[in-house]
């Protein structure tokens, strides 16, 4: 109750309205900040979830290539931890058996489009529905799951000179050829055997690069009269320019990088070193003639190489992305 003679209390106008608006922007302030850390915590995450893929690659992986790299420059025997410079890149310069691996590599390169052509023409007859596709489809992965030492042992029986592919041809008419033993085809033979042993991934990957392809259109193709191969070059190969230029590249890793039990099992280098590889002639160099600073060389060299057709797979995919 008032007390008689006192001025009345009196509030501004507004001052309710004046009230809630500071509460409010209080409130704005004080919530502001827990957004903020969210928003923290959410760059940080990527980069925390990362971390333990990237330390096990720097430490199993790019520490190793690196120690690699320092002890190529050393000495072995009784120069062992002797820095000698270039003497070991020198020395592969002058070996013929590392100059028959280097020239190994270009024939994979030349063979390449092989390789590629292969699975791609399989998975285009299966996504076309042959008769069977479903078989196909398993049985031409089939090889895949097998071990290079099962598929090399198996080939020796096969390509023996008196196998049953000499006694094939030979029922036909044609004289026997020694598969593994001639260095003018060895090599081939390798690499054929290791084409059929492996191109089954890469035809489940030309089958999911035509997961994406517009069938519209094949049917636009179909109802113009296109044969089958004015299909191939005009709308298939356009429409999977990524999906090839990944085989390109995966494809020629693994020739580089996967051959080793083939080799070992089937030719052991041989004959005259004719089916060298850098990573047999790295494995001959480091086990057989304990010539490790050698075959750390030699590893670098087909790094290099690795890295090169790494950064022309960076290169192929992102003049693809530019195209699209």
């Amino acid at each position: 109750m008032p007390v008689k003679g006192s001025p009345p209390s009196v509030r501004p106008a507004g001052s309710g309205r004046t009230d809630a608006a500071t509460t409010e922007r209080r409130g704005r302030r004080g919530n502001a900040r827990t957004p903020t850390r969210g928003a923290l915590a959410e760059r940080l995450a990527p980069y925390v979830l990362v971390a333990p893929a990237v330390l096990i690659i720097v430490v199993l992986r790019l520490w190793p290539l690196v120690l690699g790299v320092n002890f190529s420059f050393t000495g072995d025997g009784e120069l062992n931890g002797t820095p000698v410079g270039l003497g070991n890149y020198l020395e592969l310069a002058d070996d013929p058996l590392f100059r028959t691996a280097l020239g190994n590599v270009g024939l994979l390169v030349l063979l390449l489009p092989v390789a590629v052509a292969i699975p791609g023409l399989l998975a285009t007859f299966i996504y076309l529905r042959v008769p069977g596709n479903r078989v196909y489809r398993s049985v031409y992965f089939f090889p895949a799951v097998l071990s290079p030492v099962i598929v090399g042992a198996i080939f020796n029986l096969m390509l023996g000179y008196d196998g049953p592919v000499n006694a094939a041809l030979g029922a036909i008419g044609l004289g026997p050829v020694d598969w593994l033993g001639d260095p003018d085809i060895a090599m081939f033979t390798v690499v054929g055997v290791h084409i059929w042993a492996t191109f089954g991934m890469s035809l489940v990957v030309f089958l999911a690069g035509f997961s994406t392809l517009d069938a519209s259109l094949l049917d636009a193709a179909r109802v113009d009269g296109a044969s089958l191969g004015r299909v191939i070059w005009h709308v298939i190969i356009p429409s999977l320019t990524r999906t090839i230029q990944f085989v390109f590249v995966t494809t020629m890793i693994g020739m580089l990088t996967s051959m080793f039990g083939l080799l070992f099992v089937m030719t052991s280098g041989g004959p005259e070193g004719s089916t060298y590889l850098p990573e047999y002639y790295i494995w001959h160099e480091q086990g057989q003639m304990n010539r490790p600073a050698l075959a750390s060389a030699a590893s670098t060299v087909l790094f290099v190489v690795m890295l090169v057709v790494g950064l022309l797979q960076i290169s192929l995919l992102r003049r693809a992305g530019r195209q699209d």
